[in-house]
């Protein structure tokens, strides 16, 4: 079992040392991505830009990687193929064509399956419903954000809401400037991912927040920045362990899980590691910034609480 442990249970890091370098970090890293996101810009998948969607059913398993093969060839740009359903069911997605009509595509596609391919739906999805699907990716995405403030407000206190949001602000932020460097393509599915990670990172952000509420009733009169320090300790190890492990299984369906959920692994990927960073250097900082102490928590122990003695060692955890 010491194989496994990665990180001392409490490794008595000074965090909070670092918080200024840190939250600089996180600026510049802000400002980045909002400067790459206007200019380049992000590149759109089909769902937003618009295109042709093909169905089709094949007469025996379909072997996509031969059918993107034969489709890679037409020059018509991004196309993207999915399974569903059967495995005789795929989906093909190309790309709105600029000079070209999309009948014309239809033919170019169908010439190149040969036959044998029953077409059981074309469908053309114009450039408008990919302006709606922008519109509703983004309220759904600052619909998230509200909800998970209101949430952390009520079971906490004004101020962690202000640290958890602003921590997945910064996190949204980092995974779509991380698309606009690289030019991955940004669709659908990456929009669930950015939902993903809010929803990963508010996890750990509440898992150090309740050990911060509880060292703030039993701690009375230690120092903010000493307080804050000691409860990303103590649940340092089971944060880094459980980002650890979840990354590894998101490496591996990367790596082989095929093209069509790379893009959304990879910023998964991305955005475990900024989330689990955000939570520990930002979310808990903020804290401070906002102005938290122990007298301001409501719901005390009642008994006046322990303390750090003279010396500042800290009394045995119960």
């Amino acid at each position: 079992m010491k194989l496994l442990r990665l990180i001392p249970e409490k490794p008595n890091l000074n965090v909070m040392g670092l918080r200024k370098i840190a939250l600089t970090f996180s600026l510049l890293l802000v400002a980045a991505s909002i400067a790459l996101t206007i200019a380049p810009g992000l590149n759109f998948g089909i769902d937003f830009r618009g295109g042709t969607v093909i169905e089709i059913r094949t007469q025996g398993p379909a072997d996509v990687a031969a059918l993107r093969t034969q489709l890679g060839g037409l020059g018509l740009g991004d196309v993207s193929l999915q399974r569903f359903g059967a495995d005789t069911d795929v989906l093909i997605r190309v790309q709105e064509q600029d000079s070209e009509d999309q009948t014309i595509v239809i033919k170019k596609v169908q010439a190149a399956l040969g036959p044998g391919i029953e077409y059981r739906r074309t469908e053309f999805v114009g450039p408008t419903v990919g302006e709606e699907l922008k519109e509703a990716g983004f309220i759904a995405v600052v619909v998230s954000l509200l909800g998970i403030f209101a949430y952390v407000w009520f079971r906490f206190e004004w101020q962690f809401s202000v640290g958890a949001v602003g921590a997945l602000i910064h996190d949204v932020l980092a995974t779509i400037g991380l698309f606009a460097l690289t030019g991955m393509e940004f669709n659908l599915a990456t929009v669930a991912a950015v939902l993903t990670v809010a929803g990963y990172s508010i996890n750990d952000t509440v898992v150090v927040y309740d050990r911060v509420r509880e060292n703030l009733r039993r701690y009375k009169r230690m120092s903010m920045p000493d307080l804050l320090n000691l409860s990303i300790n103590e649940t340092l190890s089971r944060t880094f362990m459980t980002s650890f492990t979840t990354l590894l299984a998101l490496f591996a369906l990367a790596a082989f899980g095929g093209e069509v959920i790379r893009g959304f692994c990879v910023a998964l990927i991305w955005g475990i590691v900024i989330g689990t960073y955000s939570s520990v250097y930002l979310a808990v900082p903020a804290l401070l910034w906002t102005g938290v102490t122990p007298v301001g928590m409501a719901g005390g122990s009642g008994n006046g609480g322990e303390d750090a003695d003279e010396n500042g060692n800290l009394p045995a955890t119960p």
